[in-house]
């Protein structure tokens, strides 16, 4: 190890700090630059006797975090303070009391909110769902808090080298779990891919270097064919007076390789390894027709694909992204990628959020990203909203990409690739997803879970009589859309459990048990429910028979001979399952009961997040979400996944058919429908009808919650005088 040369380190910090300066000059004045040299004082004072893992001062790494925000994602004083001070009162002496005193509530919010989300990734755990949930608050309050995490995130990426392998690995897979996505949904292009770069670096440092070196090996031959495909779109440009520059540039290591696995080839039949990008420098008014005349002079040089045009100018992603890209065929028969952008575009897709406020004027309307920001409150502000729930849902959209369709009166609507005509129901509002009972796309009348593309006109049709059903959360795809119907449902549950109650009142009254506290705990612990709400919803649907009510109360009048059998032989055993017992995992959208065994490289266990991968030898695999295989499992044989979670047994819906005879008369099927509508838990899967001569037979499919519910439904159907008879039928539709 070296001898550490002092006065080398201090002129070495002062060349960061002024380096620091010079990456904020054009957002600073001197009043900033006073308060940011305080922070910086404050700083390498209190960071003065500690070190990083490669040896060197520890104040490098807040300086390196300042310099990311001020210079790539182009945040101002405020941020820079905060990022210099980001690690200060989690790990000196320094309180957030001294923090806002020397620079104001601002910035002790901003470092209070840094230092919470400190523990996010616990030093021997994987990542926790209820803390990714408390990071995420913090983005709602302030999205500075996540711009200065994402650039500390990327500073120790940068210098990982330093760490264990084992640490190499946990740092880099958090990375592009979490912080890779979360920098793309913010639209900072540079930061993501510079993120999904090194990640892969160290999660799989052969891959890496081999498309490294693959890019390295042709990259003479490349800078000449771009230079060739370059040279007659410059001179018309010029010709064109427009003002403007080109770049080159390689697509990312991680994007390569991407493409490798899912496309099924090797480095040498990528193609499109780079991209040509064009930035016009023009005013707002002329931006738009500008990138379309240099897209114009592109496409007279070389044939564009016409499948692979993307107009993001007039629709900007819901990042906020703005772009024209096209595909066009070289001279030699090479696909190259042209991006054509204006210069306040190219800085939105560089510095995504923090360019996006520098844009927006006074009283301009909200935009994408705003309106994201927005729904992310909105779920977290939800109370009831489960925390892995939540991870998995949120996770799923932020790489997903997008399509935009209207509405009846022509506004704009961006939902996520796959959404559901449910899905833009509860985009619209959640009371007009609540009570969607149909919906029209381009005026032809669709399931809820059609799925819709790009353009569709998309009308729903509502009624106050509609009520949202489990089966919805298997298609809608939208956080807001599961979170909502997730919370209706618990409503749902809560007013089946009053009903419950009122049943077990009157059961346990029939039975000459007087109902009180200690009876609901005994009925609690006898059934294994865990809670009152569960018990009483059980009740409430037909799930806890007569026969198990009389079985609990015997054991409960045995009195004061089952006491003193208890001293002597102990208590009495429950003939009761195990909470555990009454789960089972079903799989993809039907809820298919197959046979399964657990993984033994991660032991899931009831509640876990959780996948289906279907064995060559062993059959159906059950891996925890988070299982160390299953990114791997995931990229090599999605085609072997299977969609799975857990479920409790009395939860399954279950397949009834039911065959139903009598008169013809006129609103019959309106009445019958209505009954079945009306009856609780009980969904019609299909229904056939045909009369003849004044005399109709009809084969009706339901989907029942338990037996129950089914004979609740034949007896109110009984009671309509035109029909005749009612039997149950073991075909299903």
């Amino acid at each position: 190890m070296q001898p550490i040369n002092l006065d080398q380190e201090k002129k070495e910090i002062l060349n960061k700090y002024k380096s620091l300066l010079r990456a904020c000059s054009d957002k600073t004045n001197k009043q900033d630059k006073k308060e940011i040299r305080i922070a910086f004082n404050l700083a390498v004072e209190a960071h003065k006797n500690m070190r990083r893992k490669s040896g060197e001062p520890y104040i490098y790494h807040p300086i390196a975090v300042a310099h990311i925000a001020a210079k790539e994602i182009g945040l101002g004083t405020t941020s820079i303070i905060c990022a210099l001070l980001h690690d200060v009162v989690e790990d000196t002496n320094f309180s957030l009391n001294d923090i806002e005193k020397l620079f104001g509530n601002k910035v002790a919010k901003i470092i209070d909110g840094l230092t919470k989300i400190q523990d996010v990734f616990d030093k021997n755990v994987s990542l926790q769902a209820e803390n990714f949930r408390k990071m995420l608050l913090t983005l709602s309050d302030d999205v500075r808090v996540i711009l200065i995490k994402l650039a500390d995130r990327l500073h120790n990426m940068r210098t990982l080298e330093a760490m264990t392998k084992a640490k190499q690995l946990k740092i880099a897979s958090e990375t592009l779990y979490l912080y890779a996505p979360l920098a793309h949904r913010l639209g900072l292009y540079s930061i993501k891919t510079e993120m999904e770069d090194l990640g892969l670096k160290f999660t799989k440092p052969e891959v890496y270097k081999a498309i490294a070196v693959g890019l390295n090996e042709t990259k003479e031959e490349r800078t000449k064919y771009i230079g060739k495909f370059c040279k007659p779109i410059k001179n018309k440009l010029k010709e064109n007076s427009l003002d403007f520059s080109i770049k080159g540039r390689p697509k990312s290591i991680f994007s390569i390789r991407n493409k490798i696995v899912s496309k099924g080839v090797n480095f040498d039949n990528v193609f499109d390894k780079f991209a040509i990008r064009i930035i016009v420098d023009s005013n707002a008014e002329n931006e738009k027709s500008d990138c379309w005349k240099v897209y114009s002079i592109v496409t007279d040089f070389y044939k564009p694909n016409p499948d692979r045009l993307r107009d993001w100018i007039s629709t900007s992603k819901a990042n906020g992204y703005e772009s024209l890209h096209t595909t066009v065929m070289g001279d030699d028969g090479k696909w190259v990628e042209v991006q054509i952008r204006s210069r306040r575009m190219d800085e939105i897709a560089e510095k995504g959020y923090a360019a996006h406020w520098k844009y927006k004027q006074e009283g301009s309307k909200e935009n994408s990203l705003d309106v994201w920001i927005d729904n992310i409150r909105e779920l977290l502000e939800n109370p009831e909203t489960d925390a892995i729930d939540f991870i998995d849902d949120f996770k799923l959209n932020l790489y997903s990409g997008e399509i935009y369709v209207f509405t009846p009166g022509g506004d704009l609507k961006t939902l996520p690739k796959g959404a559901t005509a449910l899905d833009f129901a509860f985009s619209i509002h959640t009371d007009v997803g609540l009570k969607c009972m149909g919906v029209k796309v381009n005026s032809k009348l669709v399931s809820l879970s059609h799925q819709l593309s790009s353009g569709n006109q998309v009308e729903v049709i509502t009624s106050n009589k509609q009520r949202p059903r489990k089966d919805w959360l298997r298609f809608v795809i939208t956080s807001r859309a599961k979170s909502k119907i997730k919370s209706a449902l618990k409503e749902d549950k809560k007013r089946i459990s009053k009903i419950g109650k009122e049943i077990a009142e009157r059961k346990l009254r029939h039975l000459k048990i007087k109902f009180s506290k200690q009876t609901e705990t005994e009925l609690i612990k006898h059934f294994n429910t865990g809670t009152s709400l569960e018990l009483f919803f059980r009740f409430g649907t037909g799930a806890i028979s007569n026969t198990e009510i009389k079985q609990f109360s015997k054991l409960k009048t045995r009195g004061w001979y089952q006491t003193i059998k208890n001293k002597i032989y102990g208590p009495p055993v429950f003939l009761t399952k195990d909470k555990t017992d009454r789960k089972l995992i079903v799989f993809n959208d039907n809820d298919e009961v197959l046979d399964y065994a657990m993984a033994k490289c991660c032991n899931p266990i009831p509640g876990d997040s959780i996948f289906g991968f279907l064995t060559v030898v062993d059959g159906i695999k059950i891996h925890r979400s988070d299982c160390p295989n299953a990114i791997q499992l995931r990229a090599n044989y999605a085609y072997r996944i299977l969609k799975s979670k857990w479920v409790n047994k009395d939860e399954i819906d279950f397949i009834a058919t039911i065959s139903i005879k009598g008169i013809d008369s006129l609103g019959l099927m309106n009445k019958v429908t209505q009954i079945i509508s009306n009856q609780m838990n009980v969904n019609i899967k299909s229904i056939n009808i045909t009369s003849d001569d004044g005399v109709f037979e009809g084969i009706i499919t339901l989907k029942v919650h338990n037996v129950a519910f089914l004979k609740e439904l034949t007896t109110k159907l009984q009671k309509v005088e035109a029909i005749t008879s009612i039997t149950r039928t073991y075909k299903h539709s």
